[in-house]
């Protein structure tokens, strides 16, 4: 072997760095993966999500196209949400109260006509009394009307990916072509929560009622926030048509991600017979998935996974990871058998840009199970060498 082969040979394989071919390595070792059963959910659709990790747990026809009813209003106020955001519109900011508004059928928050109220109570009005009045009169209020806030809705729902969903109103009440998924749903919420945390404990209020209104509707629908103390959100729906909905997330301390390490998920059920029922197929999902399943971490927010030799750089290395760390959920006892695969192209070559995908991060049981995949990303940028080293390098490639 000559000095440059040699030279070459050890920097592709001197430092542990992973090949497109893949190299593989095991997080603990030797526990047998155990088959997880998904419980009997009395509901016609749900779904499972561990938010925390990004996978599905459990599922049941979570693609049919199903009515959402007052699970609408998640959409209504993620885009309040986003015009607070973008500072459109200020949570002291009052929006008038419309004819139209106050004719709504259905659940209320008891607003007359003329009367100006914060956008704060008319979401405390959509989020814990599921008011059909307070939607429509923040639809008003955001849109111009209704009609155009529902257009904003379907390009929104567009924008999430959101492939079964197709919105004719902003608060739920049956109409002709008003679809979504739980598959939809889940997605929805998930989002909410990411890109808009701080407006999460809006969902958490068990009572509610604006000033000089009625209290016959004052307390939040969602039993599991009486019920469970981990449940912080979301959001109930019912008509005759969808049956009682229920989308819900709990989060709870888990060992092993950290001091203050929490697993966040969330259960879709919809259609449920009752207003009990939804809750205790809820909870019955989030328990299975917390006792059912345990969280592994992969790699720490911002570190590395893999170190391959970078070509053409300032740096011999890269660093490539998954910018927010990864956590993965396995089966309970499944620890040991969880393989972490790294694929990228080679040569990697300068210059690499932080954040630049350049490959794949797999996670898989020894089965062959795919658990989960990320973008592989660069955690530190690389610039090219100078003239002398990139000559070099191009020596070194040609040797080999």
């Amino acid at each position: 072997m000559n000095h440059l082969a040699f030279f070459s040979f050890f920097r592709r394989h001197g430092v542990a760095c992973l090949c497109a071919m893949g190299l593989v390595w095991p997080v603990g070792a030797g526990a047998q993966v155990l088959a997880v059963p998904a419980p009997s959910i009395e509901a016609k659709a749900y779904l499972l999500l561990d938010v925390t990790s990004g996978q599905i747990l459990a599922e049941r026809i979570s693609d049919q196209p199903v009515e959402p009813a007052s699970l609408t209003k998640l959409m209504t106020a993620y885009l309040v949400f986003d015009a607070l955001k973008n500072k459109n519109i200020t949570l002291e900011q009052t929006f008038e109260v419309s004819e139209r508004a106050w004719r709504m059928p259905g659940s209320r928050m008891f607003i007359e006509p003329g009367m100006h109220i914060p956008v704060l109570d008319l979401l405390k009005g959509t989020i814990v009394q599921s008011g059909n009045d307070a939607t429509t009169v923040l639809a008003e209020g955001v849109g111009g009307s209704v009609e155009q806030f529902v257009a904003m809705m379907n390009g929104q729902a567009k924008v999430l990916g959101m492939n079964d969903t197709s919105y004719r109103n902003p608060e739920g009440l049956t109409a002709e072509g008003h679809t979504t998924s739980a598959r939809d749903l889940a997605t929805l919420a998930q989002r909410l929560m990411q890109d808009f945390p701080e407006y999460v404990p809006l969902y958490a209020i068990k009572h509610y009622r604006y000033p000089g209104t009625p209290k016959a509707n004052d307390t939040n629908r969602n039993l599991l926030l009486f019920r469970d103390p981990t449940v912080d959100g979301l959001k109930t729906g019912h008509t005759s048509a969808a049956g009682y909905c229920l989308v819900a997330t709990a989060s709870r301390p888990v060992p092993g991600l950290g001091t203050n390490g929490q697993r966040r998920l969330l259960s879709v059920v919809l259609g449920a017979d009752s207003q009990s029922a939804r809750a205790t197929e809820s909870q019955k999902l989030l328990n299975w998935g917390y006792t059912s399943f345990e969280a592994v971490r992969i790699s720490e927010p911002g570190k590395a996974v893999v170190q391959p030799t970078v070509w053409k750089g300032d740096q011999k290395f890269a660093q490539l990871g998954v910018p927010r760390g990864v956590v993965v959920s396995v089966p309970r006892g499944a620890r040991a058998d969880v393989q972490t695969v790294a694929s990228f192209d080679e040569p990697l070559m300068a210059p690499l840009k932080l954040g630049q995908t350049v490959g794949k991060l797999s996670l898989t049981l020894k089965d062959g199970t795919l658990l989960a995949s990320y973008p592989l990303q660069v955690l530190q940028p690389v610039a090219q060498a100078n003239f002398v080293g990139r000559v070099w390098d191009t020596l070194l490639l040609w040797a080999e």
